[in-house]
């Protein structure tokens, strides 16, 4: 499945042969992408991201999330996907990284945009949340820009490399808003 962001962009679901690139991208800027994301500590090898990759595709039907590559002309940028899909009560969470080159130029935003209409319209989800590192101004910035609303801090809701917790900003946005 792909989503189109615009000419330049695309959300393209998740599959095995994309292990390298993400391998690649957190190898290559481990200072930069670790600082907010635990994963990159524990993403030495390849077959880290393979594993990674792995449990998303072939996850159980009742545990499945859609994730996605974002390719910025058909070359690998990033991670976009929802986290913790609640069916019942119909509320997700979206994650997100994104390479350090591509960043300050709205292909994140139009990325979580066209991610909240595919799950409002086409997953019949009623409530999506952003989770951002206290401190972590361009990661929040996004939610922000899309009117998510701030509902609070969730203290301590994160372990970061060197096995430091940091609070978590908690942003949400309805169907009906």
């Amino acid at each position: 499945m792909k989503i189109q962001v615009d000419r330049n962009l695309e959300l393209e679901q998740l599959k095995l042969s994309d292990s390298a690139d993400i391998f690649n991208t957190v190898n290559s800027q481990r200072e930069y992408l670790g600082k907010w994301l635990p994963f990159v500590e524990y993403t030495k090898k390849t077959e880290d991201s393979e594993s990674f990759v792995n449990s998303v595709v072939n996850a159980p039907e009742d545990r499945f999330e859609y994730v996605f590559t974002i390719k910025h002309q058909d070359e690998f940028i990033g991670i976009i996907g929802f986290k913790g899909t609640d069916k019942a009560n119909k509320k997700t969470e979206i994650g997100y990284w994104l390479s350090e080159k591509y960043q300050k130029q709205g292909i994140m935003t139009k990325s979580v945009s066209k991610l909240c209409d595919f799950a409002f319209n086409e997953l019949r989800i009623n409530r999506i949340q952003i989770k951002c590192a206290v401190g972590n101004d361009p990661s929040k910035n996004i939610p922000k820009r899309l009117k998510f609303k701030f509902e609070g801090i969730e203290r301590d809701g994160e372990l970061l490399s060197g096995n430091v917790f940091t609070d978590l900003e908690v942003y949400s946005i309805l169907k009906s808003d």
